[in-house]
């Protein structure tokens, strides 16, 4: 069993983080994943694109996760917490969350080129109530969920 749901942050932070991140000296390759009932989707950061073309596509996709489900849990993924994989929280958090209704799960991962020291992970489960997102924090936030194998 792996605690999956452990590091919340706010939505300020993780959009400076995301800006300082997009704005900076160091090099990047980013990943963008939403999936929610409607399907999965997927967006990733090319070769020859350039920063603000991605944070655009990043910006836009995000903006429209908020109009669709306003009410957001944001959790913060690191490599040297030994915390499980970005996809697997995703997994887990689409799963848990099948009770709910407009549910959307949204990957952002800008992975280092040259070192793993500045990557951002963040798993953002966004839901359309309130009372839902208080109710999969007070369920699983910190609690041992079950892998699924």
């Amino acid at each position: 069993m792996a605690i999956l749901f452990k590091t919340v942050i706010t939505e300020n932070s993780a959009f400076e983080m995301i800006e300082q991140a997009l704005s900076g000296a160091s090099q990047y390759d980013g990943y963008l994943n939403v999936v929610s009932d409607a399907g999965e989707t997927a967006t990733s950061w090319g070769p020859a694109m350039h920063a603000e073309e991605f944070k655009s596509e990043v910006s836009e996709i995000l903006r429209a996760t908020w109009d669709a489900a306003r009410f957001w849990v944001i959790y913060e993924r690191r490599e040297e917490r030994k915390d499980a994989k970005a996809t697997d929280i995703r997994n887990a958090a689409f799963h848990l969350t099948r009770g709910y209704s407009g549910v959307i799960v949204v990957t952002l991962s800008l992975l280092g080129k040259r070192d793993s020291d500045n990557d951002l992970e963040f798993v953002f489960v966004c839901f359309e109530q309130d009372f839902h997102r208080r109710n999969f924090r007070v369920r699983y936030e910190g609690k041992p969920v079950p892998s699924r194998d």
